[in-house]
Formats: structure tokens, C-alpha cells, sequence
């Protein structure tokens, strides 16, 4: 099988095997936090690399660079400054800014002092925004200047107290602090005469103790909170950065990521971390700056999604591509059609293909550098076979579940344990729908991950697909719910089905969205509908295909028949009657697909 892992394959790593193990040993002693009463975590963690390289780079951001010790004493400051304004541990502070120093020195701070940032998502807006907020029930809000606008909008319709409503200036502000609008306070301003010595309250947080909440796109169309605890950030950046990256004070990454997001903030900034290395960023991606920044940090690691690296490789090639210090990569989904492409043409020695989700509770990660796979895990897991329209898990007659074949694909269950619990999400609900009992035993308890994958040998695996009412797209993952919910409010519009369907050599699943107008197709303005589903939406989430139904099939208990409108996706060859109509890159309307343009989609003359 050409997926497939051979002996052969695992002989030649045998010498890469030998000199891993002694760091996969030391990672997973620094992992497997056991002791309810030792210190650990974010703030801790920080701490600990503060003794170990103090001078040392630890943020990066345009032209400025501090030390991990100037970093370390300005979240000090700030984290005394919350507590003497009565934050306590187990407090929800929301945290509003985007990529930034000025996002993970609140985010430390928020972790000394044993309280909880929740990472609102800095693209949502109104209804979306609400919700994240209300959701938790933050008692402080930290809003960067850049997104006051946004915060001002729905900042009646939540309750924060005006006296922990903190403004972060849009600038250097460890040089200048800037001037807080009305009604905000200066929280870098308020926080300079603080001391700036390690908070008590850094050695009084636990492996069991919230750290972040982070928000993923739920079934119900608005976002879920998930729960990330100390315990489980001492497992990601001691695997990721000790075991899978030998991440060392020397090294230095450079991630554009969001730093809302897992992969971003836990396993890019966790990686570095826990190398006591440097962790640059930049406030959003640019495909024809990126390796200007590389070069200019002196970058020795890269955090990646698969969309940022075929932007990459769909840049004009240059002498220069080669030409930089990179030499492994830490990130998901890469397609395997770029893998190669991307290794030989930019000298990237290490693709450190990973596989893990914000809610879970298990980690793959491509230590070993094998081509197109997401390496292997240390958490027990199993794939199972499941229904093709449901996605839901299929049991037996004697009501277990079948386990599918090696190079069969199937859906991921990662077993709950001591080794591997599961922090789950805010609402405990929530969390218990994602739990399956009696698996293959009475009493054994699993997470279904909703995703595919496939082993292919030696405790290897390689993602497939993603099930749910979710798709990934533009690095971000999509609620089709929340899609649908938007298109429902118009008024020309009566019903609405939201998927991702593919397109030729992109990364993810691109919005298609079936819609039945309340009247006729005369009715629908395909300006005025793409402007206001681009106004209720972040730009990801907004649909690039339309198909326009006279009427839904559902099935014989009334759901739609999401199966069939992905297969056929925007092919106007394969929905009969119905009118399919793209929104082309840099238009403001959807126009209708005919063969000619479909022709020209595949072939890839519309850059996504």
C-alpha cells in the first residue's frame, strides 16, 4: 500500500530511533505531571525557562525582542496588578487582542495568578462574540485597541464591571503604554508600579486547574468553550517541544498562526517554551514575507496549517528559498501532494506533522520524521467502523464496536484514563455527548474525535477526513449551523444548508451553501446576499458556492441530505436543474458556474 510503513522504512530510522529515546524518556517524565500538589503549568513552565535563559530571546515582534526575563517580570507585574484588583484563581478573564506580545504577556499573567483567559477568537462579532462571552462568564475583559470596536458593540449586552474592563494600546506598549479610551483602563498604565518578582499564586497552580478556555465551532451553529488545563499544557509542549522537536535556548520559532488556536498558542509557543527558546510572531500571515521574517529572526522552526504552506510553495520560486536556517516544522495539514514539494524546495529537513484537537485528549506527532503521516501517539486509540451518512459509530449485535482493518480508514476514539483524561468543554453536557461508554469492554470509556484516520503501520497514522457538522477552511474550522443560521435571517432565503465541498489543489473544504429562495430565483440579489453574509460572518466562514434548490430532499426522518449535495458539490453537470453560482476571488457577487467556469475553477486560474 502506498501508505504504508514497511521494515525496510522503520530500519533506516533505526539510528534516529536510538538518539530519540533518551529525550522521549526525559519528555514524558515532564509530561506526565502525576502529583496533585507539585506545581506546574503556563506560569510555572515560563518560570523555569526564566532560570534556564534568562538573556535569552523569548518574544519576537517586528523589531523588538525581550528577554525572557523582561518578559517574565512584565506578566508579574501585570499578574499582581490583577490580583490586587481582585482577580482570584479560578477566575475567567476573557482576553480580546490579537497576535501580539502584548496577547501572550496578558495570557502568562492571566496563568500566574491561577485564573482562566478565555482566547476569544478575534474575527467574531455580534451574536458570535456575545455568546463566547456570556458563555463563561468572564468577571474581567483585556480588549486590545485594535478590537474596541468590536467589544463596544456588544458590551451591553454582556456584564463585566467597568473597573476590570482593561485596554491594551495598539503599539510597543512595554515601551509606551498609550491612552485608554472612555471607559477602559490602561491595564499597562495601571499595572507599572507593581513588582515585578514572581507572584506566590505561580506555585499555588496545579495539573487539575483550568488554564485557557478555547472556543470551537459547535453543532448547535455558535462556538463551545473548550477546557485546556495546566496539566494538559505540561503534556503538549513537553511532547511537541522536548520529544518531538528537541526544542533547545538556541532555537527559535516563527509562527503566524493564531494564537487563539491550539496548534498556534499551545504547541508553537508551548514548543518553545519548554526549549527555553525564542517564539516570534507576526500579526497575520503574509505568503510573500514569510521568509524575509524567517531570515530576519534567525528562525530554526516554523509553525505551520497546510493552507500557509501552499501559499508558500504557490509563490513565484526564488534563489532565495533555501536560504535560511529552518530546519523542522511543526503544524497539520499538510496535503500529501505539497509534502514533498515543499521539503525539497525550501530544505526543511523535519516535517513534524501532528494531529491533535483543542477538546481531545490525544496527540499524534511525526517524530520520526516519516513522510505524509501524523506520526504516532503514546495515548491509547483505536479506529472504528462507522455509518457514511451519520458519521456516528456502528456497534455489533452484541452492542461493541468493530475495530477496522490496518489501511482501512475509520473513526478515531481515543481512550479516557488516567493517562490521557479529558478536560472536555464548560458545559458538562456538552462534554458528555462526546463520550462513548462500553466501546469494547463494559465500563470503558472513549472520545469520539468525529475525524478519520488510517493507520498505516508501526502505530502510525495519516488524517483523513473530518466528520460532524464542522469543516476546516483558511486554518480555521467552520460550524455549518452557524453558516446556515446567518443565511436563515434574510429575508429572501427560507431554507439553507451549509457544507464544505472540495476544490482542486487547496487545503481544507471550501463554504457551499444550498439555498431555496422564499419566493423565486428572480427574487435573490446576489450582491446585496454575498454583502450581508459577509458583514454577519468572518470572511472564512462566508460561503463561496451557492446551489439554488425550488425544494430540500430530506431523508425519512426529516435531515438533509448533506451526503449527496457534497458529492455533487458546485459541478452544474451534476445538479440538474438546480443553478450553481461561485464567488470568484477579489468580486463582490456570486455569478453563475457554468461548464466553462468549472473547467477554469479546476485548473486553478481562481486563486483560494
Amino acid at each position: 500500500m502506498r501508505d504504508a510503513i514497511t521494515w525496510g522504512m522503520m530500519l533506516r530510522k533505526l539510528p534516529v530511533i536510538a538518539k530519540a529515546i533518551p529525550r522521549v524518556v526525559k519528555g514524558m517524565k515532564a509530561a506526565n505531571v502525576t502529583d496533585p500538589t507539585q506545581s506546574c503549568g503556563l506560569g510555572w513552565s515560563f518560570e523555569q525557562a526564566t532560570l534556564r535563559n534568562p538573556e535569552g530571546p523569548a518574544l519576537l515582534h517586528g523589531d523588538l525582542t525581550l528577554t525572557y526575563l523582561q518578559v517574565n517580570q512584565w506578566a508579574n507585574r501585570i499578574a499582581r496588578h490583577l490580583i490586587a484588583q481582585g482577580i482570584r484563581k479560578g477566575d475567567v478573564v476573557a482576553v480580546f487582542i490579537e497576535n501580539r506580545p502584548e496577547l501572550l504577556v496578558t495570557i502568562l499573567a492571566v496563568a500566574k495568578v491561577g485564573a482562566v483567559s478565555a482566547l476569544l477568537n478575534t474575527t467574531q462579532t455580534r451574536d458570535a462574540l456575545t455568546h463566547s462571552l456570556k458563555l463563561v462568564s468572564p468577571v474581567a475583559i483585556v480588549v486590545g485597541e485594535e478590537l474596541v470596536p468590536a467589544f463596544s458593540a456588544v458590551r451591553a449586552r454582556v456584564s463585566i464591571d467597568a473597573s476590570r474592563t482593561w485596554f491594551v494600546a495598539d503599539n510597543d506598549t512595554y515601551s509606551t503604554p498609550g491612552i485608554a479610551p472612555d471607559g477602559f483602563i490602561n491595564l499597562m498604565t495601571a499595572s507599572l508600579g507593581s513588582d515585578s518578582e514572581n507572584p506566590a499564586s505561580s506555585q499555588q497552580v496545579f495539573f487539575d486547574d483550568p488554564c485557557f478556555y478555547i472556543y470551537t465551532s459547535g453543532t448547535t451553529g455558535l462556538p463551545k468553550a473548550g477546557v485546556f488545563k495546566h496539566g494538559r499544557w505540561m503534556r503538549s509542549s513537553a511532547s511537541f517541544g522536548l520529544i518531538a522537536l528537541d526544542m533547545r535556548p538556541e532555537d527559535i520559532v516563527y509562527s503566524t498562526l493564531p494564537l487563539y488556536h491550539a496548534t498556534g498558542l499551545c504547541v508553537c509557543w508551548g514548543s518553545a517554551i519548554s526549549g527555553a527558546a525564542g517564539f516570534a510572531i507576526r500579526r497575520k500571515f503574509s505568503a510573500s514575507q514569510f521568509w524575509n521574517d524567517v531570515r530576519h529572526y534567525r528562525a530554526t522552526t516554523i509553525g505551520y496549517v497546510g493552507e500557509l504552506c501552499r501559499y508558500l510553495v504557490d509563490q513565484p520560486p526564488s534563489a532565495d528559498d533555501s536560504q535560511h536556517g529552518v530546519t523542522k516544522m511543526i503544524g497539520n495539514g499538510l496535503r500529501p501532494g505539497a509534502w514533498a514539494e515543499f521539503k525539497t524546495r525550501f530544505g526543511v529537513n523535519h516535517i513534524c506533522e501532528l494531529y491533535a484537537a483543542s477538546d481531545g485528549n490525544i496527540g499524534f506527532t511525526n517524530i520520526l520524521n516519516f513522510d505524509n503521516t501524523v506520526g504516532f501517539s503514546l495515548m491509547s486509540w483505536e479506529l472504528v467502523a462507522y455509518d457514511h451518512d451519520s458519521g456516528a459509530p456502528i456497534r455489533g449485535l452484541q452492542g461493541f464496536m468493530r475495530k477496522v482493518a490496518k489501511g482501512e480508514r475509520g473513526l478515531l476514539l481515543a481512550k479516557i484514563d488516567d493517562k490521557a483524561p479529558l478536560d472536555g468543554y464548560t458545559d458538562p453536557q456538552k462534554t458528555e455527548k462526546a463520550v462513548l461508554h462500553d466501546v469494547f469492554v463494559k465500563g470503558d470509556r472513549y472520545f469520539n474525535t468525529g475525524d478519520l484516520l488510517c493507520n498505516i503501520g508501526f502505530g502510525h497514522a495519516r488524517f483523513v477526513d473530518r466528520l460532524g457538522d464542522t469543516y476546516r477552511w483558511k486554518g480555521e474550522n467552520v460550524s455549518t449551523t452557524e453558516v446556515e443560521n446567518v443565511l436563515l435571517k434574510h429575508p429572501t432565503i427560507s431554507e439553507a444548508v451549509a457544507y464544505g465541498v472540495e476544490i482542486r489543489n487547496t487545503n481544507g473544504r471550501a463554504g457551499m451553501a444550498a439555498i431555496t429562495p422564499a419566493e423565486s430565483l428572480a427574487t435573490l440579489d446576489f450582491s446585496e446576499l454575498l454583502a450581508f453574509t459577509r458583514e454577519q460572518l468572518p470572511a472564512y466562514a462566508v460561503p463561496l458556492f451557492l446551489r439554488v434548490k425550488v425544494k430540500m430532499e430530506t431523508t425519512g426522518t426529516f435531515k438533509y441530505q448533506k451526503t449527496r449535495l457534497k458529492d455533487e458539490a458546485f459541478d452544474p453537470g451534476r445538479t440538474g436543474d438546480d443553478p450553481i453560482y461561485a464567488w470568484l476571488p477579489g468580486t463582490e457577487t456570486y455569478v453563475q458556474v457554468t461548464e466553462q467556469l468549472l473547467t477554469e475553477i479546476h485548473n486553478g486560474k481562481y486563486r483560494y
